[in-house]
């Protein structure tokens, strides 16, 4: 086994599992990185868990941070929108975590420190997201640059990379490179609200988002809906 090491951010998601599995087949060993941060639901936590054994993944550390850290729809302040059909994209959305991006690469940053690893994944992607600033390829690069220069590893011996390898992909073209990695993305969940048995409601912009991918991917979507609202 290839002795070269990562930090994978896996939240459970469509793209996080498929950087998962894009760092795999780059002949990395993952550490997997996520986080409980007071999610409604245990929906991504639980599928964080599926797809790390599924690939295998020897180290993967969840993170209980404070409840109240994080003011959004998604941490219960205010109602999750839904929608017949993707939204317009104006403006950034109540579904919009303050700077979670921001704290979690710190956390993996600390971590990386801490094991010596260099390389850390984060499955962001411009194209077809949310409008959330911190998916932009503005704030990897800026991360990128804090990492190294806020950093024993940066600043001595070696370099930090920041690898967002989804950043200018559609989500039909993930799904498509996901599929070719082998991804099985039964096991993934990416609902903002879904009911009490974690079935995806099919209207928030996250499912819109990934019926739309499998759509144009021409791909059977695997996911569980609340009903079908094709």
């Amino acid at each position: 086994m290839s002795d070269k090491k990562a930090i994978v951010l896996l939240s459970g998601g469509l793209d996080s599992t498929t950087c998962l599995a894009i760092a795999k087949s780059q002949g990395f060993k993952p550490h997997c990185l996520s986080f409980q941060y007071g999610q409604l639901h245990s929906g991504e936590i639980d599928a964080s868990r599926k797809v790390a054994s599924h690939f295998g993944v020897e180290e993967h550390t969840i993170l209980q941070l404070p409840s109240n850290a994080f003011k959004s729809a998604l941490t219960g302040q205010g109602k999750v929108p839904k929608y017949d059909q993707s939204p317009s994209g104006e403006g950034i959305p109540v579904t919009y975590v303050p700077a979670r991006n921001t704290i979690f690469l710190s956390y993996a940053l600390a971590l990386a420190e801490v094991t010596e690893i260099e390389d850390i994944f984060i499955g962001v992607s411009s194209v077809d997201y949310s409008g959330y600033p911190d998916c932009r390829p503005e704030f990897i690069d800026a991360f990128e640059k804090l990492a190294n220069a806020a950093t024993k590893i940066g600043t001595t011996t070696g370099h930090i990379n920041i690898i967002a390898p989804l950043i200018n992909l559609t989500k039909a073209e993930t799904i498509k490179l996901g599929i070719s990695l082998g991804v099985d993305y039964s096991m993934t969940h990416t609902c903002y609200d879904p009911d009490e048995n974690l079935r995806a409601c099919g209207h928030c912009d996250s499912c819109l988002l990934r019926k739309k991918g499998f759509e144009e991917a021409g791909i059977a979507d695997p996911t569980v809906y609340v009903q079908d609202t094709k």
